[in-house]
């Protein structure tokens, strides 16, 4: 699909791509070591990469929870019948990457903790790539990709708060839930101004970061809290997913990924490492495996059928793109290992199997013979991206409409 949505897909992708590239280019040069220590640098009670990756992030995790309430309530994820092809697709695309992993590093248990890594799929990354690959692909595609990557979402929240927690602070746990029930209690009394929302938002993030818990998830529980309007064209919360999204796309998740991705790159053998393997085919073979294989197996099993105007290739195409695990990999990468050395080789991993899985994504969707749109999936992919954001008033048309 041609116009704004594929130009604003393609650049979000394209920065992406550019910082991750800068980051290497980087960190294999003799400004190295500036890079590191510019990382490291101490500003206020954290380093500059702890800004980046814990609040910073928590605006991404903010938007993925806007992103992830909007679909369930109001979006493709609206119906139990729609939920169960992406929800069968997603559980599968993220066992078995971590069955693979496991299976490559299962004689090495100080690795155990990495098997969540290639489990993840970067969204951003994926539709980057096809934009690139553009008209070539059917929007129908695009809003499967991304209904995929919300459940997927939902499942790299839980395996964040459940298996990578440090010891509860159970006074800053208790803070944190006034303050959510706080945010919760604005939106049961009809308040559907922002400010006030966002500026609970602060301390939140202060009280689960204090918790022990990470703090990226405080994004993830105010999202929940903002008012959806179901049925309302302009709801507050699509007013603030749609003004945050150029800045976490275009802003946000570069800086985290040039923060992230600069790893010093020796020769092969660096990739035939168990931690660096096991991320890797887990990303490249573990993810097309579980997506198409459980795709496939829904809809012979009658289970949930595959759209009627895809082709397998468009589906194969997509379960390869599910394997650019990029942000989420490195993140959780980070959170599983606290040894540089291991969190280098899981960056290395994640690198080499989004690359391939990119690459071999980009070549099966290119060479697919195109389909033509329907109306519907058009206007529904517009708004999954949020890219009909130029179309809403500043001010929702409806100040009445019930909360959510």
């Amino acid at each position: 699909m041609a116009g704004p949505a594929h130009s604003n897909e393609r650049t979000a992708g394209l920065v992406l791509m550019a910082a991750a590239a800068a980051a290497l280019v980087v960190a294999n040069s003799p400004l190295a070591e500036a890079y590191r220590q510019l990382l490291h640098a101490e500003v206020g009670p954290l380093s500059v990469h702890y800004w980046i990756a814990d609040a910073l992030m928590a605006v991404f995790f903010l938007l993925v929870g806007l992103e992830v309430k909007r679909e369930w309530y109001d979006g493709q994820l609206a119906t139990p019948e729609a939920r169960r092809l992406p929800m069968i697709a997603a559980a599968a695309g993220m066992a078995v990457p971590a069955l693979v992993f496991v299976l490559v590093t299962r004689n090495h248990p100080e690795l155990a903790r990495g098997w969540a890594i290639p489990a993840a799929t970067d969204i951003a990354f994926a539709l980057g790539v096809l934009a690139l690959v553009g008209k070539r692909v059917p929007a129908s595609i695009k809003v499967l990709l991304v209904t995929i990557a919300i459940i997927d979402d939902i499942g790299a929240v839980a395996i964040i708060a459940i298996f990578y927690t440090a010891d509860i602070n159970m006074t800053a746990l208790a803070a944190s839930g006034l303050i959510l029930a706080a945010m919760a209690a604005l939106n049961m009394f009809g308040v559907r101004r922002l400010w006030p929302y966002l500026l609970l938002f602060v301390p939140l993030w202060l009280a689960v970061f204090q918790s022990g818990i990470h703090a990226t998830i405080a994004g993830v529980l105010a999202a929940l809290t903002v008012p959806l309007g179901r049925g309302e064209a302009h709801s507050p919360l699509k007013r603030l997913e749609h003004r945050i999204h150029p800045w976490v796309m275009l802003g946000i998740v570069p800086l985290f990924g040039f923060a992230s991705a600069g790893v010093t790159i020796g020769g092969l053998g660096e990739l035939l490492l168990p931690l660096p393997l096991g991320v890797a085919l887990g990303l490249l073979i573990g993810k097309q495996v579980g997506v198409l294989g459980a795709i496939w197996l829904a809809d012979r099993a009658g289970l949930a059928k595959k759209p009627d105007n895809l082709r397998w290739s468009h589906i194969y195409g997509a379960a390869l793109l599910c394997g650019i695990g990029f942000t989420m990999s490195l993140f959780i990468g980070e959170l599983a290992f606290t040894d540089a050395t291991l969190i280098d080789e899981a960056k290395i991993g994640t690198l080499a199997g989004s690359l391939l899985a990119g690459v071999a994504g980009y070549a099966m969707l290119f060479f697919t013979q195109p389909i033509t749109d329907s109306d519907r999936d058009q206007e529904e992919a517009e708004e999954v991206f949020g890219e009909d954001a130029d179309k809403d008033p500043t001010v929702c048309n409806d100040p009445y409409a019930a909360p959510r």
